[in-house]
């Protein structure tokens, strides 16, 4: 038994939950694979994986080892990739979760580039606004917009993203201009909600302006938990929204936007790139990691 073949067969069961789909990523026969594990097990003298006929599941020492195997794998990925020329390049897959209206606007275009580079990764983007599990769903890293609060994680800041608060010109015409932030308060406009996963709940947004400072909530009629669906109701002219700069642009730019309290400014919004603690940076992250920061750079 080849231990190196044997774990990234293990690894790789772990994450697809299954040895028919584990087996179909890594090219193999399912008996392969499963002759592998099995050689594991036996070497080890432990049960890493639960089996039944509907699902395949990774036991308490089976976790506390896959972790382990991630690591030597990623130092394994490493010692190759330090050889020169194309051969040498950064190679398997990642995992990623990414806010939806960042991967539809940034970075899935910016996406030719990346695999220009490096054609041998292949990714697994999950786009969503909820909080992901990482150790838990396998995931190599998520990108996330607010503060972290889970400190057990590992974080690289990629940027700062810029905020304004924007309408629809049909709202506009049908409530009138809002001309302060506390207009938005107790009358008839309206504001769109955005239900973040880590409260379930819309929050206040302060507005700053010299020496004003205004927490805004405003009256809502509508709240989402999906970036894209937040930004939809806002062109839709269900209420005022507060929106990074790169998600404004192009409606600005068409008119179904326009910005409001260009006078005010709001506080800007860290974008982290998030992994385990216990994750070893190998190669391929740690190209993905640069990779987004120069994209933001920009």
């Amino acid at each position: 038994m080849d231990r190196f073949d044997a774990m990234r067969a293990f690894a790789r069961v772990v994450e697809a939950g299954s040895f028919t789909k584990a087996a179909e990523t890594l090219h193999m026969s399912r008996t392969s694979v499963t002759q592998l594990v099995q050689q594991l097990e036996t070497r080890l003298r432990v049960r890493l994986l639960n089996r039944t006929t509907r699902k395949v599941s990774v036991t308490r020492d089976g976790e506390q080892f896959y972790q382990r195997v991630l690591r030597l794998l990623a130092e394994l990925e490493d010692a190759e990739s330090s050889l020169s020329g194309a051969a040498g390049l950064p190679r398997g897959k990642l995992r990623v979760d990414v806010p939806s209206p960042l991967a539809s606007l940034v970075l899935v275009p910016a996406l030719p580039d990346f695999h220009a580079r490096y054609p041998d990764i292949q990714i697994d983007m999950g786009v969503s606004d909820r909080i992901v599990d990482i150790i838990g769903e396998h995931v190599d890293c998520v990108v996330r917009g607010g503060e972290l609060l889970d400190q057990s994680l590992m974080a690289r800041k990629v940027a700062d993203l810029q905020l304004g608060v924007y309408a629809a010109p049909a709202y506009l015409e049908r409530l009138g201009t809002p001309a302060h932030p506390s207009d938005l308060e107790g009358s008839d406009h309206r504001t769109v909600g955005f239900l973040w996963a880590r409260t379930g709940k819309p929050l206040p947004y302060a507005l700053v302006r010299g020496t004003e400072r205004l927490q805004v909530r405003g009256t809502q009629v509508l709240a989402v938990d999906d970036g894209n669906a937040y930004l939809a109701a806002g062109v839709a002219g269900l209420g005022v929204l507060w929106l990074p700069d790169y998600m404004a642009r192009a409606p600005l730019a068409s008119g179904a936007l326009v910005r409001v309290f260009e006078d005010w400014q709001l506080e800007p919004m860290p974008l982290y790139v998030a992994y385990p603690p216990n994750r070893h940076v190998g190669a391929r992250l740690r190209v993905f990691i640069d990779w987004v920061v120069e994209v933001m750079g920009r």
